[in-house]
Formats: structure tokens, C-alpha cells, sequence
């Protein structure tokens, strides 16, 4: 599966949405993420190890415990990934 397809996949589901957008917030632990959401602990981790697999998760310890982050790494691939939309875009502009 293409990077790409494995990135929209993990952020099609609702919850993994919001797992991330949580993250955006800085680097959370498993129930940080999960407090106040109406899944459970293990059900976010497996969301997390999703978005870990597309790329857009990275995971720290820290003591006994893991923290997640954004992997900008992951960000960034996905944004120059849309901007070849833009450039094509352009492209087609300019030769109307």
C-alpha cells in the first residue's frame, strides 16, 4: 500500500482523528489521549499503533511509560505529497 493511501486510511476513521488532533496539542501518554473519550485505553493504543504505521505517530518511553507525538517527519511527507496537487493545478492553469 502507498504511503499516501496508508496516511488517508488511518485518518479516516473519526477516532483516530481525534487521537491525533490530541496530539497536536504536544507529546500525551496513552491515557492523556484517551481521558474524557468514550474508548477505551487498549482501543486507543491500537489507534495509535495505526497512525504509528502510517507515519504520522511517534512514540517515546519515558520511565515506564510511552508517550506519542506528531511525527512531523510523517507531516511533512504528507504536505509535499498534496502539493503535487497544487503544482498540478497550476500547471493546468497556465496552459488555459
Amino acid at each position: 500500500m502507498a504511503y499516501e493511501d496508508r496516511v488517508l486510511d488511518a485518518l479516516g476513521d473519526p477516532t483516530r482523528r481525534l487521537v491525533f488532533k490530541r496530539l497536536r496539542r504536544g507529546a500525551r501518554s496513552v491515557g492523556e489521549i484517551a481521558e474524557g473519550m468514550n474508548v477505551s485505553r487498549p482501543a486507543v493504543s491500537q489507534h495509535l499503533t495505526v497512525l504509528k504505521q502510517a507515519g504520522l505517530v511517534v512514540a517515546r518511553a519515558e520511565g515506564t511509560r510511552r508517550l506519542y507525538a506528531v511525527d512531523t517527519r510523517g507531516i511533512e511527507r504528507l504536505r509535499s505529497w498534496l502539493d503535487g496537487f497544487w503544482d498540478e493545478a497550476l500547471s493546468a492553469f497556465r496552459k488555459a
